[in-house]
C-alpha cells in the first residue's frame, strides 16, 4: 500500500494545533519523510513510533520545512537509535543552519547526505528532485514506481518544471500560499491556490492537495479557487490526514 500522511500544512510558522510543512510517505512499507518543519516531529513520532524512517527528503533550507530535522538528528544521535545512517536528500547548503546548531557533532554521523537535484533509488521507489524557483535553492520531489506517482512542490514560484514534476501524478501536493498581492510581485517565489490548480491541470494529475497555507487563509476558499482551475479532485492538507494513492479508481481513501 502507498499512502501519505500530512504532518503539517502551515507556511512560515505553525498555527495553534497545527504544524509547518511535512509529509510521511509509506511506500509499500518503505518510510520516507518529506520535509520536517516546525512541529512535525511529535506528529511523526505518533504515526511512526520511535521515529523509524528509511529516508528523508528536504525541499529547501527554510526552517518551516526543515527545523524539526534537528530534533530527529538529536533523537538518533543522543538517543542511541540503532541502525545505519539514514539517506537524506536535500539541496546543497540546506543543512548549514542546522549544522550551526551542533558545533560539536556532525550531521553526517546520522545522515547519509545526497544532493538534490538528482535521481536516486529510495527503496521500491525512484526519487527525483527538480529545481524550482524560491528565495533559496529548492527542489520539488517526485516519487514513482511502475504503478504510482506522488509529487510535491515544496515552496515554488511559477515555473514550467512544475508540469514535469506533477506529470500524471496520482496525487500532486502543491503549495498554495495565497499571500496578499502575490501575483503582482516582480519576482515570483510562491504561488496561489488558483495557480496550483492550473499547474496540476497542465500536469494532468489525477488529484491535487493544497498545502503551505498562510496564517489566516480561508482553506475552503483556497480549495474552491483551485477546483475552478483543476476540477473537483482537490483536497486541503490537514494535520494527520492520510491519503492512499496509486490504486485503481474507486479504491482510494
Amino acid at each position: 500500500m502507498r499512502q501519505v500522511t500530512v504532518l503539517g500544512s502551515c507556511g512560515a510558522f505553525p498555527e495553534p494545533g497545527r504544524a509547518c510543512s511535512g509529509l510521511a510517505v509509506d511506500w509499500d512499507g518503505y518510510r520516507i519523510v518529506v520535509d520536517l518543519g516546525y512541529g512535525t516531529l511529535p506528529r511523526l513520532d505518533a504515526h511512526w513510533p520511535g521515529l523509524r524512517v528509511d529516508a528523508i527528503a528536504i525541499t529547501h533550507g527554510h526552517p518551516d520545512h526543515c527545523a524539526d530535522l534537528h530534533g530527529l538528528f538529536r533523537r538518533r544521535f543522543y538517543g542511541g537509535t540503532p541502525g545505519p545512517r539514514v539517506p537524506l536528500y536535500c539541496p546543497p547548503g540546506a543543512l548549514s543552519p542546522l549544522q550551526g546548531l551542533e558545533p560539536d557533532a556532525d550531521l553526517a554521523e546520522v545522515f547519509d547526505i545526497r544532493p538534490l537535484p538528482g535521481t536516486y533509488r529510495a527503496g521500491p521507489a525512484e526519487l527525483t528532485g527538480l529545481p524550482l524557483p524560491h528565495f533559496v535553492p529548492a527542489t520539488g520531489i517526485r516519487l514513482q514506481d511502475g504503478q504510482a506517482v506522488l509529487a510535491y512542490t515544496g515552496d515554488t514560484g511559477p515555473d514550467p518544471l512544475l508540469a514535469d514534476l506533477g506529470r500524471d501524478a496520482d496525487l500532486f501536493i502543491v503549495e498554495a500560499t495565497d499571500r496578499e498581492g502575490e501575483t503582482q510581485r516582480a519576482s515570483r517565489n510562491l504561488i496561489t491556490s488558483a495557480e496550483a490548480g492550473q499547474w496540476a491541470r497542465r500536469a494532468a494529475a489525477r488529484r491535487l492537495m493544497l498545502t503551505h497555507f498562510w496564517l489566516g487563509n480561508d482553506r475552503a476558499a483556497a480549495v474552491t479557487a483551485a477546483a475552478a482551475e483543476f476540477g473537483p479532485e482537490v483536497l486541503a492538507a490537514s494535520e494527520d490526514l492520510t491519503v492512499t494513492f496509486g490504486q485503481r479508481r474507486g479504491q482510494e481513501n
